[in-house]
């Protein structure tokens, strides 16, 4: 039996640190008392009014604010149209060609959350901005990980020289100019991408966080 190379180990390694950083997380939710009902976060009432006591109230936020920052909204904003279309041009892309390549679709839900705007000590102006920073970061975490298994798909090889940030996949890629295991590396990141649950780090784990 062979042994798990460096590469299998190291994604192992990280494995373990996502489970070990859930179950922080599931201690938080202790210790902020709340759950999750049906993907709802529910807070205890007391929770809820002392979380009232903290809300700066929305004429308070305002006149506190800066007039560059509110300037400065319109530009903000105005990406939610490239956001959107982004949106909608990628989950057509994957509805249409990832079923001929047989490769396992991304769960939008997955990645995008919009959750924040439960929290009580938030005012309307802050819930507003939480639901744009959930569904825009969402969104690209979302495309981030159509277009990461595009690329285990087509190129799975490593860059030359480092780059600064890559999805899930690319640990598993065959190594910058490895011509003779490069047929054997796109066979089976292919592979890989074909069976259920997918390669490397568990994406649904990933998009709970």
């Amino acid at each position: 039996m062979s042994q798990p190379s460096s590469t299998e180990k190291l994604l192992t390694h990280i494995r373990e640190l996502q489970n070990e950083l859930e179950r922080e997380y599931t201690r938080r939710r202790a210790q902020f008392r709340y759950s999750l009902k049906n993907g709802r976060v529910v807070f205890e009432a007391e929770m809820r009014r002392r979380h009232r006591e903290f809300r700066v109230r929305l004429g308070t936020f305002l006149r506190n604010t800066r007039p560059m920052v509110v300037l400065t909204a319109p530009v903000i904003y105005s990406l939610i149209i490239p956001f959107v279309l982004l949106d909608l041009f990628v989950t057509l892309y994957q509805a249409v060609c990832f079923p001929v390549y047989r490769i396992e679709k991304v769960k939008r839900a997955d990645f995008i959350r919009v959750d924040r705007h439960h929290l009580a000590y938030l005012n309307a102006l802050q819930k507003l901005h939480c639901v744009y920073c959930g569904y825009c970061n969402g969104l690209i975490g979302y495309v981030q990980e159509v277009a990461g298994r595009t690329e285990a798909y087509w190129c799975p090889i490593k860059h030359a020289a480092r780059i600064g940030a890559h999805h899930a996949y690319y640990a598993q890629f065959v190594d910058y100019g490895d011509a003779e295991g490069f047929a054997d590396g796109l066979a089976a990141s292919r592979q890989h991408l074909t069976q259920v649950g997918v390669s490397g780090i568990d994406v649904k784990q990933q998009g709970q966080d």
